[in-house]
């Protein structure tokens, strides 16, 4: 893994404001053809002085289309200085973090929209290379999987297949993958469409592909596996670098990022990658009229959310970023030690920042007292605890004096 360098804010702020120069200027250019400008001047004034020391607000009022796909051969030139924003931004998490080669991606609407992307393209895949008929390409996940999975079954028509995990470890079950892969065969399912979580939403679970890839190739059934690490990508492989998760697994073919959540940036920073050679099953011919025309599912979206990216992994650098994990993976410790004391029954993945609180141990009123999140708002069994940023050990001392004092 090699490791991207890190930035001081001057070096941060210089870089965006150049690359805003590089991009075509609302303000002072005759800019006569396309749908957009800057940001209503009446509401969004480009003349505030702290727009010159904040440079990620400065972008959001310049107001960047980021349509297209810009680590392929051509996208819209107007915005071609923050386009080169998105694209390092695609390569640091491709190679520095998913240990990769040359991948193509774009910066998505959210782990919703990257991950509905990726059974776009394989659906698209077995289309077009296998004939398929699209009754007999499927989605193969576990029961933990995120509903995107769902909603993109309903979006594209396919079939999902829902495998049983173990209750107490969240791993997948062989007996019952074998057993739902012979069920999907019975169905008329020839081709899969795989989604392997790197960490869970819920439960910060993470399954192991090779239960997957194993079972497949010993039938000789063609797959493709997706690697949805919305919430983990950017945790997981820092916490246990000695995963299978990634680029380096030959059998991984693209991942889910998502960086509104570890990341701490604005919502519509979720991250799209995948090798070479396969976006293309996607591109909208129709959009003619976008230069180098679109491959993405959402479209037009702001420069500024990879703006935002950049800057805040630039800012950490790798050893920061680290450090930043290290510190979440001891608070969670602390708040398991406190639970095991009080004999409270919970799960949590080593590498994890999510405690999931059986609710069996836990009121209502706690939970809702504190903020938990339930599995389930009508029929609760789990209420997960999630150690972010402001989630400090002296926030998490109530909880447990509470959990104490119920007992």
């Amino acid at each position: 893994m090699k490791y991207w360098q890190k930035l001081s804010q001057d070096q941060i702020k210089a870089r965006v404001f150049a690359a805003l120069d590089e991009n075509v200027d609302y303000y002072t250019e005759n800019i006569l053809g396309v749908p957009a400008s800057h940001l209503d001047s009446k509401v969004f004034n480009n003349d505030e002085p702290f727009l010159k020391e904040a440079p990620f607000l400065a972008t959001l009022v310049h107001n960047p289309n980021h349509i297209g796909c810009h680590t392929l051969d051509r996208s819209e030139s107007a915005f071609h200085g923050t386009q080169k924003i998105e694209r390092e931004v695609i390569e640091l998490c491709a190679q520095d973090i998913l240990r990769g080669g040359d991948t193509d991606g774009y910066v998505a609407a959210g782990g919703t929209e990257a991950n509905m992307q990726a059974i776009w393209i394989y659906r698209n895949y077995f289309l077009d290379q296998y004939k398929a008929s699209l009754s007999e390409i499927t989605i193969l996940s576990s029961a933990d999987t995120h509903y995107s999975v769902d909603k993109a079954c309903d979006v594209f028509v396919l079939d999902q297949y829902k495998v049983a995990v173990d209750p107490s470890t969240r791993k997948i079950l062989p007996s019952d993958l074998e057993r739902t892969i012979d069920l999907a065969l019975l169905d008329g399912k020839k081709y899969f469409i795989v989604l392997a979580n790197m960490m869970t939403t819920m439960f910060g679970s993470v399954d192991d592909p090779d239960v997957y890839i194993q079972a497949l190739t010993a039938r000789d059934l063609p797959f493709r596996l997706h690697v949805d690490g919305a919430y983990g990508g950017f945790f997981y492989p820092f916490a246990n670098p000695n995963h299978n998760l990634d680029f380096s697994n030959e059998h991984v073919t693209s991942v889910t990022l998502d960086a509104h959540k570890m990341v701490q940036a604005p919502y519509g920073t979720g991250i799209f990658l995948i090798r070479k050679g396969f976006m293309h099953y996607t591109n909208t011919r129709e959009a003619s009229y976008v230069e180098g025309e679109d491959y993405t599912l959402s479209g037009s979206r702001s420069g500024a959310n990879a703006v935002a990216i950049w800057m805040i992994l630039m800012k950490n650098g790798p050893y920061g970023w680290k450090e930043k994990i290290l510190i979440l993976l001891n608070r969670a410790r602390w708040l398991c030690e406190h639970l095991d004391k009080l004999s409270i029954s919970y799960f949590r993945n080593e590498f994890s920042n999510i405690v999931t609180i059986d609710s069996s141990c836990i009121s209502k009123e706690i939970a809702e007292e504190f903020g938990l999140v339930p599995d389930n708002h009508h029929h609760p069994k789990w209420y997960k605890v999630v150690i972010m940023d402001h989630v400090v050990i002296e926030r998490l001392e109530p909880l447990i004096n509470r959990l104490a004092e119920s007992r």
